[in-house]
């Protein structure tokens, strides 16, 4: 394979997160235009009905004027207002006070307005040049079947359905090519990184096993120094490779969990992480309680040790401290380094996430540890305060 399972899932993770936010994103902004053309085409639709009724209702209108007319000369013979049964109608007198009215709702009509619908019916006011019985504005009502309105809104529901499926596929099209290229990088990457990590595990393998031969005692003080460098640094190496391999690896290994004294485990880390504490000064304070045991893959729970005792190590301060205390369900470790404020505290389990690029590393640490910690369980509290250290507290049912 060019890329590992855990390198695939993480870029097929960080993949989906930036598609669906996009996607979420260009949905909302797709709805809002197909909204606004949603409205603007009801309005239309509204208009051109408005538009087709007002020649019907201007008919009607001149038929009730000519009635007015006619009412309004042979008053005394007639006093009947005109009706039809096609339309309803009022007259008002100037100041917009009914005089007579058939409308279905007494509340009368918007005078101010030439044609408008509402409440299922369609008014249309015509404005008099001639008073006929002391009229000003004559109304003419008729009923709104609605077609209109159920056709406007199928053709907003399908074309509107139509064109929001559009634009989401050209969206998620547009997303695949926009990180085809990010896409790319990071494969290019993960394989660099594969490929180093491989090339480094066998010299520094050799590099540590002729360390381990040479008997320092026969060597002089600066000579003895210069070897101890050379161990730090290999111990360095060492420790990252064993985390870069992990991230590659730990979907494909199946986890040997077995009885495992943790105290023993424990110890074993401190002692390996001595000489490289040494090398700032620091010192390391244990309280290691006896016969700890817990079901876990010792590998992994020394992966998990080693990335806090490292971290305790790298954000330390120079002649600083770092206590460990291990009790039945607890394991705490509490350093003097730089500590953290709380929004970083908040990220620090991202992978990549680093908050000091001056102390070198790959941010992969606390993502390994928050992944084990995951797989068996526990519970990995952090507590710090910039400046002043930090405290990891990993708990588990004992």
């Amino acid at each position: 394979m060019s890329v590992s399972s855990a390198t695939a899932t993480s870029i097929s993770h960080s993949e989906k997160r930036t598609l669906l936010r996009f996607l979420g994103l260009y949905a909302f902004l797709a709805l809002l235009i197909l909204i606004l053309g949603s409205t603007i085409y009801y309005k239309l639709q509204k208009d051109l009905m408005l538009q087709t009724k007002r020649l019907q209702l201007e008919e009607y209108s001149k038929e009730l004027i000519d009635g007015l007319k006619l009412l309004h000369i042979y008053f005394d013979r007639y006093r009947t207002y005109p009706r039809n049964p096609l339309y309803r109608s009022a007259i008002y007198d100037a100041d917009k006070i009914r005089i007579f009215s058939t409308l279905k709702h007494p509340k009368g009509a918007q005078l101010n307005k030439i044609i408008y619908t509402t409440d299922h019916v369609i008014h249309y006011i015509h404005v008099l040049d001639s008073y006929y019985l002391g009229a000003k504005y004559v109304v003419v009502e008729i009923d709104d079947d609605r077609k209109w309105m159920r056709q406007a809104w199928k053709n907003i529901l399908f074309y509107g359905g139509a064109l929001l499926a559009l634009f989401m596929v050209a969206g998620a099209l547009l997303v695949r090519l926009f990180l085809a290229p990010m896409r790319n990088a990071i494969r290019l990457l993960d394989r660099f990184i594969k490929d180093t990590t491989h090339e480094l595990n066998t010299p520094v393998s050799a590099i540590l096993s002729n360390i381990e031969m040479i008997d320092s005692r026969q060597l002089d003080h600066k000579e003895a120094k210069k070897i101890r460098r050379i161990e730090i640094a290999a111990r360095t190496i060492s420790h990252i490779y064993q985390d870069l391999t992990y991230l590659v690896l730990h979907h494909q290994v199946v986890s040997q969990d077995e009885r495992t004294d943790i105290s023993s485990l424990v110890k074993e880390r401190v002692e390996y992480f001595k000489i490289l504490a040494e090398s700032k000064k620091i010192e390391i304070e244990t309280d290691i309680q006896p016969g700890i045991t817990l079901t876990v893959d010792p590998g992994k729970m020394a992966r998990l040790v080693d990335n806090l005792l490292s971290n305790a190590i790298k954000y330390n301060r120079r002649k600083g401290e770092i206590f460990i205390r291990l009790r039945p369900g607890e394991l705490l470790i509490q350093d003097s380094g730089i500590g953290m404020d709380e929004k970083q505290t908040g990220e620090v389990f991202k992978r990549y996430k680093r908050f000091d690029t001056s102390v070198g590393g790959f941010g992969i640490g606390l993502n390994i540890v928050a992944m084990i910690a995951q797989e068996y369980g526990f519970r990995v509290e952090i507590r710090s305060k910039a400046a002043k250290g930090s405290k990891v507290i990993v708990q588990w049912d004992a």
